[in-house]
């Protein structure tokens, strides 16, 4: 009958006893839990928290209503040359449901004018 005598990094005494092949695959996969918890602080995962206000295009459009960007009635265009101008980059067929969606919670009113829609500020 084999046996080992095993110390832990923490201080934890183990002493395995069984025939020489149960006794080192037991070591084995000691080893092996030991050194997969070494993992340096900067490999191991961190939980980021989730932000309220993500920048899609409904709450950067809503930050624009916020600014008064649509005191004024403005077409999609325009809109997507201010979401340009801060820096964030949408085509206009991802903006038009997101105004929609706007319209529909009653934060923007939109207006046909020639056959466009203009948005302004509810």
């Amino acid at each position: 009958m084999a046996k080992a005598h095993l110390t832990t990094k923490t201080g934890t005494t183990i002493l395995i006893e069984g025939s020489p092949e149960e006794v080192a695959a037991m070591v084995k996969q000691l080893q092996n839990e030991e050194s997969s918890s070494e993992t340096p602080p900067a490999q191991r995962r961190q939980k980021t928290p989730k932000t309220a206000s993500r920048p899609t295009p409904v709450n950067l459009i809503s930050s624009l209503i916020d600014g008064g960007f649509f005191r004024k009635p403005k077409d999609l265009g325009s809109v997507k040359v201010a979401l340009e101008e801060i820096g964030h980059f949408y085509p206009v067929t991802s903006l038009s449901p997101a105004l929609l969606r706007l319209v529909r919670k009653r934060q923007l009113r939109r207006i046909r004018d020639k056959k466009r829609w203009m948005y302004t500020g509810g």
